[in-house]
């Protein structure tokens, strides 16, 4: 595996110029992820704040249960060990749920994190942990329902699980029965070639769901399956476990709505005020917690005397949700504004590892993290990475054709590369053809036209004719250029179906599952034995 840097440009401007021009957005964001500085002042605060967050035997108890159902490997639990102990740290990334992991780049940020932690605990000299934080908590089905792969055809083929009827509940409160998980396994088991590592992969996809489960606690065992062996923690955003240590700090995000919306308002107008445009929304009278009704998950908006969801199906006086919350912390959910504070209080976040989208919506709870007396964690863009197969590398060679040049579309390449095969040059002589025979006929066309008016029309209906069999056998010429360079061309074809699928970078479509296929799980293994590259350039890694 040879891996080499392939800088991209593309996504926000703002995260960017957050990778590539820190200085220029500083006062956007916490800290400067590659300043040293940066991260032992971070470590510093941390110490400071300890009593500020969630206990640590008590956090570390509850993902002691989550991981030994999900994740139960002894590197877990040494993990889980050193977070109980003063003074350790985490790194962290997080992605909701997908089917059989979602896309590459959701297993990216899972490497991301461990290497990170790696080197963090190396350059402070104290304990990292990696954590993924599985968002279960979201409630968009669609987002996770799917995912891609390249079929033993050569096909883009996308696998879909259908939503069981019920509420629009979170993704961890949907349970999908056997039969579905059969369904979507078998479809997966055959787009995949048969390989020596095939066997081992469907054996722990079929493990992931064995018995019937929802999607997030399939996607926690895969994605244990793959990295638990690292020591990565996962922790699921709806484990009502978990909620019960978050309740202080839902009393927080009530209690002080009004002054967190403010603050959010004070970034998104910093945020435009500096050029960029907002990555998420910021909703006047949006109280940004979700609260779960009779399995349905309702976002709550301010009113006059209190909280209440957009139908009007609940509504509370502020002591009145406060009551609520108090007997029932199961039934509150944070958003995409409110997650990142809530990560803070419940874990000692050194960094946190994000993708572009994510890098640049983050910029907008900047101010939010005062108003509950805390600092925005240094944030860290996420590792990014094309798998160019051996095959297609040779045949990239053979055309001459760069990452490049798929990126940007390879239908000019094509038909350039089509043409220099043409050893007649049929396209120039149809042209040329074409040109002499309306130079030749309509002169007499003309000339027959003062024999009678009729046969002007008539004449130029028959040229017309003419021409149109004429380009109908340039047509037939071409077509059986193309098949005569048929092999060819699905060479082409295949490598802007591996690389770019459907015009989208490779990380944002396949499904780990056909790389572990073709090369087996070392290779995750020598993922990570890379040297680390935390700097947000994208990475070709020639296989």
């Amino acid at each position: 595996m040879n891996v080499v840097p392939e800088p991209l440009t593309g996504g926000s401007k703002l995260a960017r110029d957050y990778i590539e021009r820190y200085e220029t957005v500083d006062k956007l964001y916490g800290g400067d992820f590659r300043n040293e500085t940066s991260r032992r002042e971070r470590a510093d605060w941390l110490d400071s704040t300890e009593d500020q967050r969630a206990g640590r035997t008590e956090v570390a108890a509850v993902l002691r249960g989550y991981n030994q159902q999900h994740n139960n490997h002894p590197e877990v639990m040494d993990s889980l060990s050193l977070l109980e102990q003063p003074g350790t740290l985490v790194i962290t990334g997080g992605q909701q749920s997908g089917l059989f992991t979602g896309p590459l780049f959701v297993v990216y940020k899972a490497a991301t994190a461990i290497l990170a932690a790696k080197e963090a605990a190396a350059q402070l000299g104290r304990s990292v942990v990696p954590l993924f934080w599985i968002a279960g908590e979201d409630h968009d089905w669609d987002e996770v329902n799917h995912t891609y792969v390249l079929s033993r055809t050569g096909e883009l083929a996308k696998i879909k699980m259908d939503k069981p009827e019920g509420p629009r509940a979170s993704v961890s409160a949907i349970s999908v029965g056997q039969e579905s998980w059969q369904q979507v396994t078998e479809l997966l088991d055959g787009m995949l070639q048969e390989s020596e590592f095939k066997p081992e992969i469907m054996q722990f996809i079929r493990e992931s769901s064995a018995g019937g489960c929802s999607m997030s606690d399939a996607f926690a065992k895969l994605i244990g399956s793959l990295f638990g062996k690292f020591g990565l923690v996962l922790l699921d955003s709806a484990d009502p476990a978990l909620r019960s240590l978050e309740r202080p700090f839902f009393a927080t995000l009530i209690e002080r709505n009004d002054e967190l919306e403010a603050a959010y308002k004070q970034s998104a107008g910093d945020i435009t005020a500096a050029g960029y445009e907002l990555q998420a929304d910021v909703t006047p009278g949006n109280a940004n917690i979700f609260y779960i009704h009779e399995g349905a998950r309702l976002l709550l908006h301010k009113t006059k005397d209190g909280f209440s969801d957009r139908k009007g199906i609940v509504s509370f006086s502020q002591s009145g949700l406060l009551a609520e919350l108090e007997e029932h912390p199961e039934r509150f959910s944070n958003n995409v504004l409110t997650r990142p504070l809530m990560q803070n209080y419940v874990l000692p976040v050194l960094a946190t590892v994000l993708g572009q989208g994510e890098i640049a919506y983050w910029a907008i709870p900047r101010e939010a993290f005062s108003v509950v007396n805390d600092k925005m964690p240094l944030i860290m863009p996420r590792m990014s990475f094309t798998i160019i197969e051996g095959t297609l590398h040779k045949h990239m060679d053979k055309y001459g054709l760069s990452f490049s040049d798929v990126r940007n579309g390879l239908d000019a390449k094509r038909k350039e590369w089509l043409s220099a095969q043409d050893e007649l040059e049929l396209g120039r002589r149809f042209e040329e053809t074409k040109r002499a025979f309306t130079a030749m006929y309509e002169p007499l066309i003309e000339q027959l036209g003062s024999i009678q008016a009729g046969l002007l029309k008539l004449g130029n209906n028959n040229k017309d004719k003419i021409m149109d069999q004429i380009s109908f056998l340039q047509a037939k010429a071409q077509d059986a250029m193309e098949k005569q360079n048929e092999a060819a061309l699905r060479q082409w074809e295949r490598i802007e179906l591996s690389l770019m699928p459907a015009g989208k970078l490779q990380e944002r479509a396949y499904n780990v599952m056909y790389y572990l296929n073709r090369y087996g799980l070392s290779w995750l293994d020598e993922l990570l034995t890379m040297p680390a590259d935390f700097s947000g350039t994208h990475r070709i890694i020639y296989m």
